[in-house]
């Protein structure tokens, strides 16, 4: 038995019994549970599993304890009101927040941190990472690392206006349905019916065969496929509100069906609405990947994550790791983002009350 071995049980199980002597039942939980794992695979691995649980639950400890930093820090610049809220805020929030900045940040100063253009030829086709090329090359010579980062302009951009654009047409027509009710309800909510039971993807790969594969297209397509899911979304909430009695009030006094849509029951739908942006940000983020990874999303040489890849993806057959960066990158946003919308229904749920 090496000393890495004896060391590492003997930290884990010091540890297990101080949470266990102090009453820390979360930390008791995640260590007792790592201590088993470790058991478990120790005995079928050997010392090479243990080192890799090591590592993978160093970065888990290491991001809980960034994000408990980063919470902290949060709540001693923003105002009482949100810093009251943010306090208690689990660190999975706290997580996906930090993510979803980093990625901002990222995408907006694309040009400041990437060391080179997102088209510029910088070296051998499948290039090995050195000291020019961090990640190494993709199937052209151009940088990975400069293409991620100008991707997440791209993807995440492109993604972000596709679907504020379905949440406005769905959001509208929901609201303008459920308020009118009658044959306006009917024949929109018979058009949402009709796209929604049309297979997504096999859909959107066939209008973006006959219309082309240009960005805007892309965005026209997907926001229309995702735009009845937001109509029927948004006309069940506003189904439950327009039955309220301060809408039949506003009725009685002769107020427009604009003025009950804006003032009455958009401002009372606002939180369901915003974890369903969350939410439906992530399924566009992937059609858009999913879409460039076969040929119809973004096209070259745009950087994009799902075309990067599927261009690259020969290197995994010899071992090599750098295809999986930019599917990383999109999961670990996905992820992050249903952090944040998990605390958000959270707290418009009331349950914390």
């Amino acid at each position: 038995m090496s000393v890495f071995v004896i060391v590492y049980y003997a930290v884990l199980i010091v540890a297990t019994c101080t949470a266990a002597y102090y009453g820390k039942r979360t930390a008791l939980l995640l260590l007792f549970s790592l201590l088993a794992a470790s058991f478990v695979f120790g005995l079928l691995g050997g010392e090479s599993s243990l080192i890799t649980i090591a590592v993978i639950a160093g970065l888990l400890f290491a991001a809980g304890g960034v994000s408990y930093s980063f919470r902290e820090f949060l709540v001693q610049i923003m105002p009482p009101n949100a810093a009251k809220v943010l306090r208690y805020a689990p660190l999975t929030a706290s997580f996906g927040i930090l993510m979803i900045l980093i990625y901002v940040i990222t995408a907006v100063f694309a040009p400041v941190i990437a060391p080179f253009g997102e088209s510029e030829v910088v070296g051998s086709p499948f290039g090995p990472p050195d000291d020019v090329m961090i990640l190494g090359g993709d199937q052209l010579g151009r940088d990975m690392f400069s293409r991620i980062v100008y991707g997440a302009r791209n993807t995440v951009g492109i993604a972000l206006v596709t679907t504020t654009l379905a949440f406005l047409v769905g959001t509208v027509t929901g609201l303008i349905a459920s308020t009118m009710g009658g044959w306006v309800d009917q024949i929109l909510g018979r058009l949402a019916d009709i796209l929604v039971s049309i297979p997504q993807l096999i859909f959107a790969l066939l209008l973006l065969t006959i219309l082309g594969t240009g960005i805007v297209n892309l965005t026209l397509v997907i926001a229309l496929l995702y735009s009845p899911l937001v109509f029927r979304l948004t006309r069940s909430v506003a189904n439950n509100i327009v039955v309220m009695d301060y809408i039949e009030a506003a009725r009685l006094r002769g107020e427009s069906t604009w003025y009950l849509v804006v003032q009455e029951v958009l401002p009372n739908a606002a939180a369901p609405l915003a974890a369903e942006f969350g939410l439906r940000f992530c399924f566009v983020f992937l059609a858009i990947s999913a879409l460039s990874f076969l040929g119809l999303g973004i096209q070259p040489p745009t950087a994009d994550w799902g075309s990067m890849v599927r261009e690259n993806a020969t290197l995994i057959t010899f071992g090599e790791i750098t295809p999986l960066i930019p599917a990383g990158a999109i999961a670990l946003l996905t992820v992050s983002i249903n952090f944040v919308v998990d605390w958000l229904l959270y707290i418009s749920s009331g349950l914390k009350e």
